[in-house]
């Protein structure tokens, strides 16, 4: 089991693309020495116009480089491929936060797919949001979006409308213009109306039923290589419409393991690990455990009896110390769960009692720290 947490010093994350990209654009000037210093590492192209950044949601390294012969296109940017880390814990909200304000978890703050906010008590979703919680005082940093826009740069994000303005696309990525799509052929026909128009311009464009996909059938299905196959051809379609002075960047948010049904811990069917158990956060392999006044220490005591080898229990104290989560800023270690569970391979968390039925249907699932959630591919193509 690895225990180790992601190498924020030294390894090529996540946050630092976007820098790599504003240093593309001649935009240098928004990022802190360190910032820049980092991204400069990637070694992207400089002097761009356009940046196209795609991030395909779930399209984990390991996963493309074993369903390469599926994905042309792709297939022939891997011999130049870089890699980068997700961050801990692996799953989108996190990673989104991180790609959108160039920071590190403990930082921007949305640890985990589920949150406690302290000053309610209350655990919610991160990605479907809570109107309770104003997304600008939860991560209350201009974002690289916002500040690649004061630097004159255009930037224009292309996703669903759904997200347009709201919950966690207002928290970590606001800023510039928004462009609503359904379908994968509608956004690249965005894009590459984007990249066609004058001046300096970031592009950003998300894409996520690769992840929906693996979610429900698995990372070993049909369902996930007719995904692939589809993703790769429009791809394909938009590397070729790029002029000269444009580059494409395409990564992911994170990887994907299939958690079979009967290897997972069901906290319903297991009433020791409910005692002085207040609230759930994180996702089903990284779990966020926040105790009853006074009970962290019997709850710890229970969790790593039942769990064993087949999770890293944390007190949050641990996790902080040993850097799961980089630097933490004060006002957020009560997001923290007083307890990090981290699932080993195939391990999983659940609650039927609390989960809804499509939730405990899911097959895949990421949010821990093996390499095939952590590792994804930088992808990179030239007008």
């Amino acid at each position: 089991m690895r225990t180790a947490p992601p190498d924020y010093a030294s390894a090529a994350l996540l946050s630092d693309l976007v820098p790599a990209a504003a240093l593309g654009l001649g935009a240098g000037e928004i990022l802190d020495t360190g910032v820049r210093e980092r991204a400069a590492r990637l070694g992207l192209d400089a002097e761009v116009r356009v940046a196209v950044v795609v991030l395909v949601d779930g399209m984990g390294a390991r996963l493309l480089r074993d369903r390469a012969a599926h994905a042309p296109f792709l297939r022939g940017l891997l011999p130049d491929a870089g890699a980068l880390s997700a961050g801990f814990p692996s799953t989108t909200a996190n990673s989104l936060s991180s790609l959108g304000t160039g920071l590190l978890p403990g930082s921007h703050g949305v640890m985990g797919y589920r949150l406690l906010d302290p000053d309610r008590d209350v655990v919610f979703n991160q990605l479907t949001w809570d109107p309770e919680v104003d997304p600008e005082q939860w991560v209350p940093d201009a974002t690289l979006f916002e500040r690649l826009g004061d630097a004159g740069v255009d930037v224009v994000s292309l996703g669903e409308p759904k997200f347009a303005g709201r919950g966690l696309n207002q928290a970590s990525l606001r800023g510039g213009r928004f462009r609503g799509s359904q379908t994968l052929s509608e956004r690249v026909d965005h894009a590459r109306e984007e990249i066609r128009r004058p001046g300096r311009r970031l592009v950003y464009l998300y894409w996520g039923n690769l992840d929906k996909t693996g979610h429900v059938h698995g990372v070993d299905s049909w369902e996930w290589l007719e995904e692939l196959e589809h993703l790769d051809d429009r791809l394909a379609a938009l590397a070729q419409a790029l002029p000269a002075d444009a580059e494409l960047l395409i990564t992911a948010d994170h990887g994907m393991v299939d958690v079979p049904h009967d290897s997972r811990i069901d906290l319903a069917e297991t009433p020791e690990l409910r005692a002085g158990v207040r609230a759930i956060g994180g996702e089903p392999r990284a779990v966020h455990v926040y105790a009853q006044p006074g009970a962290a220490a019997e709850v710890r005591a229970a969790y790593r009896s039942v769990l064993g080898e087949r999770a890293l229990v944390l007190t949050r104290d641990d996790a902080i110390g040993r850097g799961f989560f980089g630097p933490v800023r004060p006002v957020n270690r009560a997001r923290i769960g007083d307890l990090v569970v981290v699932c080993d391979a195939g391990v999983g968390i659940v609650d039927s009692e609390h989960d809804s039925p499509a939730a405990l249907a899911l097959l895949g699932h990421h949010g821990g720290i093996t390499e095939r959630e952590l590792e994804i591919p930088l992808l990179r193509a030239r007008g």
